[in-house]
């Protein structure tokens, strides 16, 4: 990949007014209607559902694979699946081939009707499914009605796709300037106005605070109500009270919220939680807080990477870094630079080495860049996936292949 002769060629281009996302080889448009292979030569059609009612609009979507070396209960799990979740708070399990719906679980019960976000707590394992931010009308308020339960998360095992439990984020239990929740690697991460990060044992919650477990398609009577659960119109209960605080892991306070954890040893990065310090990050040892010495990140294969850049708005000659990633295959540190030529940006993807940061590869980018957009990058095997979101939901996808150069043909050919 990294060798002089080889190339990447722009070998596909599309444009649409609705986004387009990436997993892993497959590229979905028309709110995940519509998907298409990105690992042939030139990317086809997999499949095109019929458009579907705004009742049935995804609003989010998890790429389940097969784990290794374990018995599943049906054929098709051993095949590729897409998780969706969609406006009415149906859980879905999709054949990635065909689109086909496997398995439909209900989710809002009387609880909660505005399940929103999907998320990993252990990938390919524990699955999240979050409540958008439970609010009430104007009306209510100003009546003076208290709302306590901020959001609902329920926990499921995949592949089998397993029921473990819902619960509730309440201000009783965890302050009132409380403005998300995240869950991630046995973590339930709770953020507050002002900044301030609170860690909790999500793995302890769980077991501490479970009332009663169920299964899906299990007939339950739970507070009055009778019925099956994941099955419409009763959904899940929720059968997880936090009676009390739970023991706290770890507290941090950073602007905007802004907090990472990983590496290893285990290190946080945050932004100090002042205005003047926007855009400087601070990396310390979650051992004792001690801060790490400027311009060093711990990566997820535990190597320590020394990096400065300056940005100067002024020169619009100055080439900036807009994104950098580790490839944890390829052991490679990726980065995205952009430099300004006349109206347009150009931007080019390197791969440097991840332990000596020597550049290896360096891929242009042939669309112009412009800075003000939103712009992912993914970089898969022998594939180059630019994703651009302009103004007005305007979404333009660039999929560059890896072609090697034959000296004695003088002839590219395509991997």
């Amino acid at each position: 990949m990294c060798q002089e002769s080889t190339k990447f060629k722009n070998v596909w281009t599309t444009h649409s007014a609705s986004p387009i996302a990436y997993e892993r080889g497959r590229i979905y448009m028309d709110n995940y209607q519509c998907c298409i292979t990105s690992i042939a030569q030139q990317p086809r059609l997999i499949y095109q559902k019929s458009k579907c009612a705004k009742s049935e609009k995804i609003e989010d979507a998890l790429l389940l694979e097969c784990p290794l070396g374990e018995m599943l209960p049906s054929p098709s799990d051993y095949k590729a699946s897409l998780i969706v979740l969609t406006v009415q708070n149906w859980l879905l399990r999709l054949s990635a081939d065909s689109g086909e719906v496997l398995e439909k679980v209900y989710l809002a019960g009387s609880c909660c009707k505005f399940f929103r976000y999907l998320s990993w707590d252990t990938p390919q394992e524990v699955m999240i499914v979050k409540s958008a931010q439970n609010k009430l009308p104007a009306a209510a308020r100003q009546a003076g009605i208290q709302q306590t339960v901020l959001f609902y998360l329920a926990v499921f095992q995949v592949l089998p796709l397993s029921f473990i439990g819902m619960l509730e984020i309440n201000k009783k239990i965890f302050g009132n300037s409380v403005t998300d929740v995240a869950v991630s690697n046995g973590i339930l991460i709770v953020m507050y106005s002002m900044g301030l990060v609170r860690l909790y044992n999500f793995k302890a919650i769980l077991e501490q605070f479970m009332e009663q477990p169920f299964n899906l398609g299990q007939e339950f009577n739970w507070n009055g109500q009778v019925g099956v659960v994941g099955k419409y119109p009763f959904g899940l209960p929720c059968n997880i009270k936090i009676t009390d605080t739970p023991p706290l892991l770890f507290e941090a306070s950073s602007l905007e919220n802004a907090f990472q954890i990983g590496g290893y040893p285990w290190h946080y990065i945050i932004t100090p939680n002042k205005k003047k310090h926007k855009g400087v990050f601070h990396i310390c040892s979650l051992k004792d807080n001690a801060l790490v010495n400027n311009n060093v990140t711990v990566t997820a294969s535990g190597r320590v990477v020394k990096k400065r850049f300056t940005l100067l708005d002024d020169d619009p000659e100055q080439e900036t870094f807009k994104i950098v990633d580790y490839e944890d295959e390829l052991d490679l540190l990726s980065t995205v630079a952009v430099t300004q030529i006349g109206a347009d940006g150009r931007a080019h993807l390197d791969f440097h080495c991840n332990e000596h940061g020597i550049l290896l590869k360096s891929i242009p980018l042939k669309e112009s860049w412009d800075v003000t957009y939103s712009h992912e990058v993914y970089f898969d095997k022998d594939l180059v996936l630019h994703i651009e979101q302009k103004p007005n939901r305007r979404f333009s996808c660039y999929v560059y292949q890896m072609v090697f150069f034959c000296l004695s043909t003088l002839k590219f050919f395509q991997i």
